[in-house]
Order: structure tokens, then C-alpha cells, then sequence
């Protein structure tokens, strides 16, 4: 038995491991994601994410094991604040990676309208928070992330960056709101979770489908906001704020696939 299993059932008082199956390997050779079958414990099932990083200084490589960081950092203080949410059973630094306990949300993918009801809670539940222990800026894809792949006017650019940055409703982002993001049971992967327009999580969940969905974000993040919520200013900013977003993204993807 590896170490790091050794040190899930001591975490979950459990006996011993019956069954472990492997759900994916991180990016980049950075570890694993695992579920693990227990003997006793305090859950039957409880899924591991092995973080493991080799010892590569580059850019890229250094922003993620940022991003374990921060992922650690959600599921320790702002994961319990929310419903819908993976929770964290236990967490171990190694080296520069992290051992991290999870609970198992099971399989099955979220429907659309759920995940963007899902979104339109978290933004509302985080409006106005600094999201300390986060990234300063959230999502994986944002200008100052992305510079070496700029592939449209440097200006326009830095003017659409500007934009988002500016707005006077900022909360949490998830940062990284994809389909496989979202299982039926709740949200999962938050290594890109700070601070942002909500309108950046929608347009990139939305990227590729009809506008139309925008409609049904927006109902629920009314029926989300707190009552002390100017509700009318914040729809007003980021439905401008929504085409903005789709612009950025766009620029995202053209000098990722340029």
C-alpha cells in the first residue's frame, strides 16, 4: 500500500482499502485523482487527488502548483459556506503537492439549467467577498495569465481585461465552470477560484450555446441575491458585462489555438 492510501484510512478511521480505481491523471504528469473504496472509515468511498508536481520552474508549471494552493485553500475555508460543494475530509502538503481527501459526489453529469443555478448561488452566496487565500483575479484564462498567446490587438484586449476588472459587482469565481466541472451531485475542481465578474464563470459555460440560457441565469441569481441586494444594478451591470466576457474568452481561445 502507498503512503498516501496508508494515510487516507488513518484520516477516514478506516481498516484498510478493498477497491481503488483511478478517475484521471492531473495535467502534466501532476498526480492523480482516485477514488478509494474503504474497509469501515467514516465513508464508504472517499476520492483522493494525488498532487505530485515535477520540479519544472516554467511559467506554466509554476501557476499550477499555484493553483493546488488555492484549490486546498477553497476547500479548507470557503467550501463549508457553501451547498453543492465536494467538502474536504483532510488535507497533507508534500513536497510541493498536496494529498487532499474529498468527498465522492458519485457520477453523472449536471444538467444545464442546475448548473447555471448552481453559479447564480455561488456568485450571489460570495458577492463582495475579498476571497482571501484565492487568486486575486479567478479563472485560468484571464489577460494577465495569457500574455504570450495574445493574438488580437494588444489595446482591445487590455480594454475588455479593464472592463471586467472594473465592475462594481465583483464575487467569487469558480474559474474553471466546464461541463465536467459539474457532476449531478455538486461542484468539484476549484484550483482557478478568486475574485471576478460572474459574468466570466456564465460566458464560459455557455461558450458555444444560445445566449437564450443568459435568460435563466439571471432568474436565479434573483431568487439567490440577499435582500440587502441592489438586485436591478447588479442584472443591469453584467448583462452588458455578458458580451464583454464572451469577447475576452474568445480572445482567450484564439491565441491558445493560434
Amino acid at each position: 500500500m502507498t503512503e498516501w492510501l496508508d494515510w487516507a484510512c488513518d484520516v477516514m478511521h478506516a481498516r484498510g482499502v478493498r477497491r481503488r480505481e483511478r478517475l484521471q491523471r492531473l495535467w502534466g504528469g501532476h498526480g492523480e485523482l482516485v477514488r478509494v473504496t474503504l474497509d469501515g472509515g467514516d465513508t464508504p468511498t472517499v476520492i483522493l487527488k494525488v498532487i505530485a508536481p515535477p520540479g519544472d520552474d516554467s511559467i506554466a508549471s509554476t501557476r499550477k502548483r499555484r493553483s493546488y494552493d488555492v484549490e486546498e485553500q477553497f476547500y479548507r475555508r470557503y467550501a463549508p459556506r457553501c451547498d453543492g460543494v465536494a467538502q474536504m475530509f483532510a488535507s497533507r502538503r508534500v513536497g510541493q503537492g498536496w494529498w487532499l481527501a474529498l468527498e465522492d459526489l458519485g457520477g453523472g453529469a449536471m444538467p444545464l439549467d442546475r448548473c447555471l443555478a448552481w453559479l447564480a448561488r455561488f456568485h450571489a452566496r460570495f458577492l463582495g467577498d475579498p476571497g482571501d487565500g484565492l487568486w486575486p483575479e479567478g479563472t485560468y484564462w484571464h489577460l494577465a495569465t495569457r500574455l504570450d498567446e495574445l493574438a488580437i490587438d494588444p489595446a482591445r484586449a487590455s480594454a475588455l481585461d479593464r472592463a471586467l476588472a472594473s465592475a462594481a459587482f465583483q464575487t467569487l469565481l469558480h474559474g474553471d465552470a466546464k461541463d465536467d466541472n459539474f457532476l449531478a451531485a455538486g461542484a468539484v475542481d476549484f484550483q482557478y477560484a478568486g475574485r471576478g465578474c460572474g459574468m466570466k464563470d456564465v460566458a464560459y459555460l455557455l461558450h458555444g450555446r444560445s445566449d437564450a440560457h443568459l435568460e435563466r441565469y439571471f432568474q436565479h441569481l434573483r431568487a439567490a441575491a440577499a435582500s440587502d441586494v441592489d438586485v436591478d444594478a447588479l442584472e443591469r451591470e453584467w448583462r452588458a458585462l455578458y458580451p464583454v466576457a464572451q469577447q475576452d474568452f474568445a480572445r482567450f481561445l484564439a491565441g491558445w489555438r493560434g
